[in-house]
């Protein structure tokens, strides 16, 4: 599925969708980032309510398909700006992580 049907699906809202037809191949949630960037996959949908500076550079190293802001967290226009300088697809949603991750996307 591509991030543009992930997020129709989801009801999400776009603070930047730097690649809709980017493939997304499976998922990833977490709030430590030392342990996103040991466990998340490239091509991962990686759904989070952290939304400091710091997640724009994760998602670049890791090469997740996009970043979901859960619980609808503020997030400042300095991360929303570096994602559309790194093309990362970024969303956000006002559900929690857990009803986020218990969607049935894939059925």
């Amino acid at each position: 599925m591509t991030t543009a049907i992930l997020r129709e699906k989801l009801n999400l809202e776009i603070l930047n969708e730097a690649d809709p037809n980017r493939e997304v191949t499976g998922g990833y949630t977490g709030d430590l980032l030392s342990w996103v960037m040991s466990g998340a996959q490239s091509g991962d949908m990686w759904v989070t309510i952290m939304t400091n500076i710091n997640i724009i550079a994760v998602a670049s190293l890791t090469d997740v398909a996009c970043v979901v802001i859960a619980d609808g967290a503020e997030i400042e226009d300095s991360v929303i700006e570096q994602a559309k300088i790194r093309n990362i697809n970024l969303y956000r949603s006002k559900k929690t992580a857990y009803q986020i991750c218990n969607e049935p996307l894939f059925l």
